[in-house]
């Protein structure tokens, strides 16, 4: 045989792994393969049963958390993820305008393992409640596995998050995404729903603040009808 037809055929085969690497690396930074949302419904929010992480659990609905005032939520991916704790920091930087305009900060969680919620509160700064059902991550769940990590903006967030001085650990289930959400008080709805499509997909804080502000309190809201 001669030996420049082995010769070819390899680099053949070597040049056309490269090639579908080249290509699979290029649609896994695309949206192809992400998992797509499914807004939620205020009726479908309402619903949800979530439970209080003191020593006297409570479960009551979420509708409790916005009725009067609205009020500004983040369903954590994993609390011990650095990227989640940077995100909540900078939600945790809106506390003192939210609070002014009488929005309370609050946060769900879907496990509870170890010290992991409570070493996740330095970073929020407002109170934590459990999701067991996972249900503020739906309607439709959706994951990112090992495809992030080929990901050029998950490496982006992973260097900026950790540029920032944010650090984590790998306790808990950590594939299945998170968001953050700010509902209106009573039946005003859903002002805005982020949906984190890849590790360390920040909500915008000033979208955030600005949904914040068209919150009607309850009260105001009865007044205006």
């Amino acid at each position: 045989m001669d030996p420049s037809f082995f010769t070819m055929g390899m680099w053949s085969i070597g040049a056309g792994a490269l090639g579908a690497a080249a290509l699979a690396l290029l649609l896994a930074n695309t949206d192809v393969f992400l998992s797509k949302s499914q807004k939620a419904t205020l009726e479908y929010l309402e619903d949800i049963d979530l439970k209080t992480l003191g020593k006297e659990p409570r479960t009551f609905k979420a509708k409790e958390l916005w009725e009067k005032n609205g009020a500004v939520i983040m369903a954590v991916r994993r609390p011990g993820c650095f990227l989640c704790r940077e995100e909540a920091a900078d939600l945790s930087s809106l506390k003192p305008k939210l609070d002014e305009l009488g929005v309370p900060l609050y946060a769900v969680v879907k496990e509870q393992i170890r010290t992991e919620v409570q070493d996740f509160q330095p970073y929020f700064k407002g109170e934590i409640f459990l999701d067991e059902k996972k249900r503020f991550y739906g309607p439709q769940r959706r994951k990112m596995m090992f495809m992030g990590f080929v990901r050029l903006g998950v490496w982006y967030n992973f260097f900026r998050a950790r540029n920032g001085g944010f650090s984590g650990n790998l306790e808990g289930e950590g594939f299945i995404l998170g968001g953050v959400f700010v509902v209106g008080s009573g039946k005003q709805g859903i002002l805005l729903e982020h949906r984190e499509k890849e590790f360390g997909d920040k909500v915008n804080p000033v979208s955030v603040l600005e949904a914040a502000r068209k919150i009607q309190p309850q009260t105001s809201a009865a007044k205006s009808n």
